[in-house]
């Protein structure tokens, strides 16, 4: 693909659908290769609306005012970053073709939703996973686990992210709560849930899988060293990079995470979990864009997710090389609040060997992640402390 000059009739434009933190590194590294931006989100002022050309505010679910946007704006490519968005119409707009969907539309609609690339996974591939069920009602979540998928377990909304709407469920008096947590954090109101088997596992990693044209134009995959990282609520709090793991085990996750890219199809960075016991490896999700956790990389490697992303969907070629260990430690609003200000980010940033995002939302809630701390090391642990010793000393506050 050649790429035009922004703001001209040769633009090369991309629309990113979603422009929260991860949304807004992406623009940056496609406005760093000369391409045009369009961010879309659901409330005004979002990350990516801060440093796109343009922006806009639209509900993303209404499938007529989404294509009437593309329609509009007319960019080559539509990047969706979250999980609410009318995905049949985008089904649409590259049926007709107004614009090709990164990956693919068919993987955007798969992996919006828990159900279809559980079942796309676990039944179609045949790739390990948790036992799983699916449910509309409390009656039918309280026959699911009854069923067959036991206690302890974890219910989710099927289409939700960050933890949102989960709960790990450990006897009866559980369920209902974790129900009622579900309806009100999925990002469709009403959703129905899965509800999995919690899996002891010794750790569970992120593996950024890469599908970038080769120099004869086909499709190569490429993988980034393994990302661990700590959840807390279903979201995650730090991470690091790389994981350390056997070449037996490592050589297992690639393959399941090709399985599942090849599957899905198209160009682009997916961020595939996956659980790890011994030497055994559990499919558990995919994101067919850059994953939270994956924020380490703009330490720990030569070209982060985010260049491997805007990279990968223009066909230019991909490194994937690790440059050291590092690590990343969320930065939470801590209070319900707009306009809120940072404090002490200088004595934050005298810690050796690293560096912070701040992402400019404008409210903040007490879980809600307003930052990052990244740290390089010498070692995973020293990174680790690096990190957390950041995310510490930045203050959120109010006047």
């Amino acid at each position: 693909m050649s790429i035009g000059t922004p703001l001209s009739d040769s633009a090369t434009r991309v629309m990113l659908l979603g422009a929260g933190e991860l949304g807004k590194e992406v623009i940056i590294a496609l406005q760093r290769l000369g391409v045009e931006t369009i961010a879309v989100d659901r409330y005004d002022n979002a990350p990516g609306h801060q440093v796109a050309h343009r922006a806009h505010t639209i509900d993303m679910t209404d499938g007529a005012a989404l294509r009437k946007l593309i329609e509009t704006e007319k960019p080559q490519l539509v990047v969706p970053e979250i999980e609410a968005i009318a995905t049949d119409a985008l089904a649409e707009v590259e049926r007709d073709g107004l614009a090709e969907v990164i990956p693919t539309a068919r993987a955007t609609q798969l992996t919006m939703n828990r159900e279809g690339i559980r079942r796309l996974a676990a039944e179609e591939l045949e790739l390990p996973t948790s036992r799983y069920a699916f449910a509309d009602s409390l009656n039918q979540l309280q026959m699911a686990i009854d069923g067959g998928v036991g206690y302890p377990c974890i219910v989710k909304p099927v289409m939700s992210s960050s933890g949102k709407g989960q709960t790990a469920i450990y006897g009866p008096d559980d369920v209902q709560r974790a129900w009622d947590y579900a309806m009100s954090g999925g990002r469709v109101s009403g959703t129905r849930v899965i509800v999995e088997e919690m899996i002891d596992f010794d750790y569970e990693i992120t593996l950024l899988t890469v599908r970038a044209l080769s120099a004869d134009g086909e499709v190569e995959t490429h993988f980034c060293a393994p990302i661990g990282h700590r959840q807390e609520q279903g979201d995650y709090v730090e991470s690091w990079q790389p994981q350390p793991m056997s070449d037996t085990v490592l050589a297992r996750a690639r393959e399941i995470a090709q399985k599942v890219t090849d599957s899905l199809g198209g160009r682009g960075l997916f961020g595939v979990e996956l659980f790890i016991k011994d030497n055994r490896v559990w499919f558990s999700e995919v994101s067919p864009r850059p994953h939270d956790t994956g924020m380490v990389t703009m330490a720990s490697q030569w070209q982060s997710e985010f260049e491997l992303h805007a990279r990968a969907i223009l066909g230019l070629p991909v490194d994937t090389t690790l440059r050291e260990p590092a690590a990343s430690a969320v930065i939470y609003g801590g209070l319900e609040a707009s306009d809120i200000r940072f404090d002490n980010v200088a004595e934050a940033l005298r810690v050796p060997g690293t560096d912070l995002r701040l992402f400019g939302k404008p409210e903040s809630f007490v879980r809600r992640r307003m930052g990052v701390a990244l740290a390089r090391g010498e070692t995973i642990e020293q990174a680790r402390e690096r990190a957390r010793q950041v995310a510490s000393r930045v203050t959120p506050g109010k006047d």
